[in-house]
C-alpha cells in the first residue's frame, strides 16, 4: 500500500474540534472521526500548540478523521502550508493508529525547548 492510499488525518492538538485551528480541517472531513491514538509522545512547547514525536514509548490522545476524497489533495495541500508556518518544523508523515488506520499526521521536527505532557492528551494538559 503506498501513501497515495493513505485518506485519513490523525489530529493530536489545534486541529482538533474546539481548538484555534478546527475550522482549517472541517471543510475536508468525512463524518465525525474516532477517538483514536497513536504510539509516541506528545509535546508544550509553551507556544499554544503541541508537539508530537511519533513511535517513541506512551500513547499520544486525539482523533483520527477520514478525509473527503474529492478533496484530499486541497486538503494535504492546505494543511502542509499551515503546519509549517509555524516554528517546529512539522512535517506530514504516515502512521497507524491504535484502531488500524493508516494516517497522516504531522510531526515535530525541532528547534523548540518542550515539555512533555504525561498524559499524552492535549486537551488535559
Amino acid at each position: 500500500m503506498s501513501d497515495a492510499d493513505v485518506w485519513h488525518l490523525f489530529v493530536y492538538g489545534t486541529l482538533q474540534p474546539g481548538d484555534v485551528r478546527w475550522p482549517i480541517l472541517e471543510p475536508y472531513v468525512a463524518g465525525n472521526g474516532i477517538a483514536d491514538g497513536v504510539a509516541g509522545r506528545v509535546y508544550d512547547t509553551g507556544r499554544g500548540y503541541p508537539a508530537a514525536i511519533f513511535g517513541e514509548h506512551g500513547t499520544i490522545f486525539g482523533r483520527t478523521y477520514q478525509l473527503r476524497e474529492d478533496r484530499i489533495d486541497e486538503a494535504l495541500a492546505s494543511l502542509d502550508e499551515e503546519e509549517s508556518s509555524v516554528p517546529g518544523g512539522y512535517r506530514r508523515v504516515v502512521v497507524t493508529t491504535a484502531a488500524g488506520t493508516r494516517a497522516w499526521a504531522y510531526q515535530y521536527g525541532g528547534g523548540l525547548e518542550l515539555e512533555e505532557i504525561r498524559t499524552g492528551n492535549w486537551e488535559s494538559r
